[in-house]
Formats: structure tokens, sequence, C-alpha cells
């Protein structure tokens, strides 16, 4: 009887992973977030607690999951002549919803003062 709550375990999990699946596969496009130019957000506390809690452990998860489905696809792709772009979709865009986008954010990329700040190191490097 040790073989049913392995199961009902496992189910649940391979059924979250599935309806996971798609809000990886529909990540936004970095090209396309790049075109439109900085994110100008300004998040709630509530929605940077959620995801804190939420949302970032689901795209690491994600994001290793799609790092698993990518190796085990690559053969495939390799010979389809589309494993970058298949490393893409897994990869990258579950990994940028985790790692990029600022904390509360619904759209990656950064912020106009993440941009300032850059711009201010390199002009302070460059006059050094």
């Amino acid at each position: 009887m040790k073989i049913m709550p392995r199961t009902g375990r496992l189910c649940a999990v391979l059924m979250t992973l599935c309806l996971l699946l798609p809000q990886s596969l529909w990540a936004t496009d970095p090209a396309r977030v790049a075109q439109q130019g900085a994110v100008d957000e300004n998040p709630h506390w509530f929605a940077m607690v959620g995801d804190f809690f939420v949302a970032r452990p689901l795209g690491l998860v994600l994001t290793a999951g799609g790092t698993a489905l990518w190796l085990v696809s690559l053969p495939f792709t390799l010979m389809a002549g589309n494993a970058g772009d298949t490393a893409d979709t897994l990869i990258l865009g579950p990994g940028e919803q985790t790692f990029v986008r600022c904390l509360g954010c619904r759209q990656s990329g950064y912020t106009y003062a993440d941009i300032e700040q850059r711009e201010q190191r390199e002009a302070t490097a460059a006059s050094d």
C-alpha cells in the first residue's frame, strides 16, 4: 500500500508541471523587451512578497525543469537544427523571468534607474 501515496504525489507533481509548462513557454522574448526599452514599474509591497515567495521559486523550478527537458530533447533538436531556439524557450525565458525581472514587476528587463547607474559607472570608468 505504500505505492499509492507515492503515485498520488507523482501525479500531483506531474499535473503541476503540466499547468506551469505553458507559462514558461509564453515567457517574454528578450529581443522584444530590449526593443521596448527600460521597464518602469513601481510594484506594491504585496506583489513583491508574492513574487519572492511564489513566483521566484516556481521560476527556479521551471528553469531547472526546462534545462532537464532541453537535455533530453537535445539529440533531436540538434538533428533538426534548432537547439538554440529550444534553449531560448526552455531555459533562458524562465531564467530571465526568475533572475532579471525586478521584484514584483510583471515584465523582465532593467529599470531606468539601473540604466542610469550603469551609464554613470561607465562614464566614471572612462574618465579615470
